[in-house]
């Protein structure tokens, strides 16, 4: 397969009437699963303080929504081109609103990692499906671009939206009510869903593998587990036993793929050099990104004293740089190059994320916010070409399972990020000193230690609190190094790896 590949020409009549209209039932799903991973991290520091969960089952609650959804999406998407991306959208739709629900009124660490793994399950059907739905709605390459655009637009704008209307919600009721925003969303695009989405699948799927389902669920779940574990408590006998059985299942769906006649996921499209530098790029990116979209609200919440609201209104930047760059990523790819925008974009996102690792208690808001907007730029610019790059070297009948794969690539990349840049946070803070008679639950997370703090005498809590902000924000500091390097290696190799990759352009 070359790198690029030669568009039809694309009538007026080939324009499905309607697209738009049907692009805008699509995005809501973005903004449903955007809004909700926003909100968790907005609500960590009410969840921890109520369910009262150790450092390890906050880290849980935080990526096993990422863990499950990573394993499931090449299956899911290769479900939805067979029996239809619109069929599972709606029903998955349906699902993920019910499931909210479970997590709203979850009462212990426990339950509350149950809800986040079957809420994953239901988001393993959103985003590939409706990443697949635009590649067959629009044939024009221009405006399958523009599309992308909103389509990432919208995600960033969940971003902005999920910690504004999470902060609101804080501050006058009680945080399951954060969960419960999904369920407008999700009665709206289900309703309108129904009657403006033409319904697409692959016309000779093949059956289903179920054997190559359970491969690549063990298989990525077992991976990510490992290097959690690993990066938490050092290499030990457990982890590395589940990690090679992950390893192994990986090995064995790979082979059974190429020789099933219909594989769950073509592995011949990584043959695509472009294909499999923007997955690359995806997965890198998020990794280095997520320590600190995970933490970022706890820094300003916990840190710097911001209310619930304000801490939401303090991470627009990033969403309003996103959407912005968003909308004009693909004209200024066809412009300049494909790898100019995905290598400056990451290149921008490394160095902003160099410039957080001088944050220190009583940082300003002007450096954070400006670094937040470079961000949100930077990213943009890269995962809505990468997305466009993923989209065109496939024919449409595998749109479901390639979009799959940069989804698990995202969600792959967002769990391994907090799984090692979290537990460095964490590894950092846990080692504060403290004054004695410090409860244990202090050292487990800075939520915990403000919920101590209030049991102690007022010298020593303010001493312990002091202690244990410094710590946090050393850990943040260092995330941020690491992400930054990260980001900074990952704009090199994206430079030579995207070599000569154009995006389609209309006759």
């Amino acid at each position: 397969m070359t790198s690029t590949l030669q568009p039809a020409a694309v009538t007026e009549t080939e324009k499905r009437p309607g697209r738009w209209l049907a692009l805008s039932v699509l995005v809501l799903a973005v903004l449903l699963v955007a809004v909700d991973a926003t909100v968790l991290g907005l609500a960590t520091p009410y969840i921890s303080e109520d369910l009262k969960p150790s450092g390890t089952q906050l880290l849980w609650i935080g990526d096993v929504y990422s863990f499950v959804i990573a394993g499931l999406l090449v299956s899911m998407g290769s479900l939805g081109d067979r029996i239809g991306r619109k069929r599972i959208l709606l029903v998955g739709a349906t699902a993920f609103g019910a499931i909210s629900v479970l997590n709203a009124y979850a009462t212990t660490p426990e339950l509350m990692i149950l809800a986040r793994a079957l809420l994953g399950v239901a988001g393993a059907t959103l985003m590939p499906a409706t990443l697949a739905l635009i590649r067959n709605l629009f044939h024009d390459p221009r405006e399958r671009s523009l599309a992308v655009g909103i389509w990432g637009a919208t995600a960033s704008a969940g971003t902005a939206v999920g910690p504004v209307a999470g902060g609101f919600l804080l501050e006058h009721f009680w945080w399951g009510s954060v969960f419960l925003i999904n369920l407008p969303v999700m009665a709206v695009l289900v309703l309108v869903g129904i009657k403006m989405l033409p319904e697409s699948k692959n016309p000779d799927p093949g059956p289903w593998d179920m054997i190559s389902v359970v491969l690549s669920l063990v298989g990525v779940i077992g991976v990510v587990y490992a290097v959690k574990e690993a990066a938490t408590h050092g290499f030990e006998w457990p982890a590395l036993a589940v990690g090679a059985l992950g390893a192994a299942a990986l090995y064995w769906f790979v082979r059974r793929q190429l020789t099933l006649p219909a594989p769950l996921l073509d592995m011949r499209l990584f043959r695509n050099r472009g294909f499999s530098a923007a997955v690359l790029a995806d997965l890198l990116t998020i990794l280095g990104l997520s320590g600190l979209v995970f933490f970022l609200s706890q820094y300003l919440q916990l840190v710097q004293g911001r209310g619930p609201f304000e801490a939401g209104l303090a991470e627009i930047p990033a969403a309003v740089g996103a959407v912005a760059a968003g909308l004009i990523a693909g004209r200024t790819a066809r412009r300049f190059s494909v790898r100019a925008v995905v290598a400056g974009g990451l290149a921008a996102v490394g160095l902003a994320l160099a410039v957080l690792t001088t944050l220190d208690q009583s940082t300003g808001y002007p450096l954070l916010g400006a670094a937040l907007l470079v961000v949100g730029v930077g990213a943009s610019f890269s995962f809505t070409v990468t997305a466009d790059v993923i989209l065109s070297s496939v024919p449409k009948e595998q749109a479901g399972a390639a979009s799959a794969v940069s989804e698990t690539a995202y969600e792959l990349g967002a769990a391994l990020g907090i799984a090692v840049l979290g537990s460095i946070v964490t590894g950092v803070y846990r080692g504060f000193g403290s004054p004695a008679g410090t409860p244990s639950a202090a050292h487990e997370s800075l939520g915990g230690a403000v919920e101590a703090a209030g049991a102690m005498p007022t010298q020593a809590a303010q001493k312990m609190l002091t202690s244990a902000r410094e710590a946090f924000v050393n850990g943040l500091s260092v995330a941020s190094a690491v992400g930054a390097t990260v980001l900074l290696l990952t704009a090199v190799a994206a430079w030579f790896m995207l070599r000569n990759q154009r995006l389609e352009s209309a006759p």
